[in-house]
């Protein structure tokens, strides 16, 4: 059984359990993660205990990689963020076949992830972090061309915490400030997407361990 990386609280409420008992198990989960079951009382303990064995088997391995990728969280990530930039270049008066730099991105890591199907779990997430860098150098050399908009990055992700306990992280790093939103024409969209896909399928395929041993063949951009 794999550790659970976040507390389940929208998931017993799945289960039927009421917002009280909810709120109360995510508190002496978060309590326990900073300061050990140890320091809890015995009550507490039984409850947390009572709560975590209501919920299903966090499955590993093999068990894990039978649930479809679109499922997981990481690829829901990023398919949020993509729906989020898709809906605001609607409203940004784009002219035809312009499009973000940041969206082009985003499909091209979805499609590799589609290709590969890796795991997605805690050792191939931890990799992905090191996407954020490329990310960011593939956009600075798209903003520099000039045509830029303006997007806030974090604005869809505050708004659906508000609306549910979710712990997602911000696309980017940094306070939020930046809303510098790069623009391809459409002439330059495809020599884009080749230098993007060839940037992040070199990480993906080259540092997921759960990739290190597929017999895929290596997805070229076209």
């Amino acid at each position: 059984m794999a550790q659970e990386l976040s507390h389940r609280g929208e998931e017993l409420k799945g289960l039927g359990w009421n917002g009280p008992d909810v709120s109360r198990y995510v508190e002496l989960w978060e309590y326990r993660q900073r300061w050990g079951a140890m320091n809890l009382e015995r009550e507490d303990r039984l409850f947390l205990r009572k709560a975590e064995n209501a919920l299903p088997a966090i499955l590993s391995g093999r068990a894990a990689a039978k649930k479809p990728i679109k499922d997981k969280t990481y690829y829901r990530w990023l398919r949020f963020h993509l729906e989020a930039m898709q809906q605001a270049e609607a409203d940004m008066g784009l002219a035809d076949g312009e499009t973000g730099a940041w969206p082009v991105m985003l499909e091209a890591e979805l499609r590799i992830l589609d290709h590969y199907q890796p795991v997605l779990g805690l050792p191939d997430t931890l990799k992905a972090k090191a996407l954020a860098p490329i990310r960011e150098t593939l956009a600075s050399q798209v903003a520099a061309l000039g045509n830029v908009k303006a997007f806030h990055f974090e604005a869809a992700l505050n708004a659906l915490k508000e609306k549910e306990n979710n712990r997602w992280k911000h696309l980017r790093d940094g306070d939020g400030s930046d809303r510098t939103y790069p623009i391809l024409s459409a002439e330059a969209r495809g020599g884009f997407h080749a230098e993007a896909h060839d940037a992040i399928h070199n990480l993906i395929r080259s540092t997921f361990p759960s990739l290190a041993d597929t017999d895929k063949p290596e997805l070229s951009h076209d």
